[in-house]
């Protein structure tokens, strides 16, 4: 009687690795198994479980990325039930060559600039925050707009920071870190410095400050070009920045003055957001496109910068920040704070993409 040889074991992990090699994350322009995104792959009868993980808990890209990896395991056609857990893992950014010391725990750090005043910068800056926290992420939010702190009203917060082992404690809200001038000032009180002055303050509001883990520190910076940029520059390595406008011309004159403007100081721009985009009239669903409409979107692509969505002028987002709670504190399906989690997507979405595209650093010989 003759032997028969015993059927080969198939590795049915191994055969799920090999179909996931075939799913590309958008941002890292990688396939999940080379970039170690796809993890603890299990098999059980027919049943497939895994876990894939995101780039950021704010990632643009997980409801693609579900539907490859099923649509990838589908077709090995044996596995009945696919049950996929989600992690994330946020890269971090020592900066792009640029001065400074990084925080330690603070993985990225984030500046929401604009070219000029009265665009809503601080508005978008603190729904950026509490959207990104919201999503999942660690996020602190540092007002640093020394003349006119306004984050603490917006998100209704009020009190003295105390200090613990040397270091100020933020305080907090809705979930996010907060540091501002605003806590450390009597109301009313104008502060009235220096150049070197406003240096050093941002200095100890960055560097002695308790911020704990970080994914993403936003500082809201004060309007223009002047000594708040470039002392942030130096004081620490940035990620990118954000760029806040208005959609009329003149708007976009500082647009392009301040994209300049970073890109003298080496921090790269994660790109522009255009602010009271347009109105829909509550009462007949008109839309009024009442400063005009896309110049942001024009000017974005003119610069080759990406473009991070419009947001609506709406008063709900006036009242919210009036109120000291942001309209995305509300979640991300309602609809008015839905632009805000659009935009902060995006933010994520380049950062991780521009994390990717750094060179690592040289080898200490």
């Amino acid at each position: 009687m003759s032997q028969i040889d015993p059927l080969p074991v198939v590795d049915r992990a191994a055969e799920i690795r090999q179909a996931l090699a075939a799913v590309v994350e958008p941002d890292l322009q990688r396939d999940l198994v080379s970039a170690r995104l796809v993890r603890d792959v299990r098999v059980v009868g027919d049943a497939v479980k895994l876990t894939v993980v995101l780039t950021s808990p704010a990632s643009p890209h997980r409801e693609a990325l579900e539907r490859g990896v099923r649509e990838a395991i589908a077709a090995l056609a044996w596995p009945a039930e696919i049950e996929i857990t989600w992690a994330a893992d946020v890269s971090a950014n020592s900066g792009f060559g640029q001065e400074g010391q990084a925080i330690p725990g603070v993985k990225n750090t984030l500046a929401v600039a604009s070219g000029k005043g009265g665009v809503g910068k601080s508005t978008v800056a603190v729904n950026l925050a509490v959207a990104l926290h919201a999503l999942g992420a660690r996020v602190g939010l540092l007002d640093g707009d020394i003349y006119g702190p306004n984050v603490p009203g917006m998100l209704g917060v009020d009190g003295r920071p105390v200090l613990a082992n040397d270091k100020i404690q933020p305080l907090s809200a809705f979930g996010v870190p907060v540091m501002s001038m605003g806590f450390l000032t009597d109301p009313g009180q104008a502060v009235i410095w220096r150049g070197p002055m406003i240096a050093q303050a941002l200095r100890q509001l960055l560097h002695d400050v308790a911020w704990g883990e970080l994914d993403y520190l936003i500082v809201d910076l004060p309007p223009g070009t002047g000594d708040a940029p470039l002392s942030l520059a130096q004081l620490l390595p940035l990620s990118g920045a954000v760029i806040v406008s208005t959609p009329q011309e003149v708007a976009l004159q500082d647009v392009r003055r301040g994209i300049a403007m970073f890109e003298k100081l080496r921090v790269p721009v994660l790109g522009v957001i255009e602010n009271m985009s347009y109105f829909i009239s509550p009462d007949s669903g008109a839309r009024f496109e009442i400063f005009d409409h896309g110049g942001a979107r024009r000017a974005a692509e003119e610069l080759g910068v990406p473009f991070l969505g419009e947001i609506p002028l709406d008063p709900e987002v006036r009242i919210a920040c009036d109120q000291g709670r942001p309209v995305t504190a509300r979640g991300p399906d309602d609809p008015v704070g839905r632009p805000y989690f659009e935009a902060a997507r995006l933010t994520a979405s380049e950062i991780t993409r521009l994390n990717a595209a750094k060179p690592d650093p040289l080898p200490v010989l």
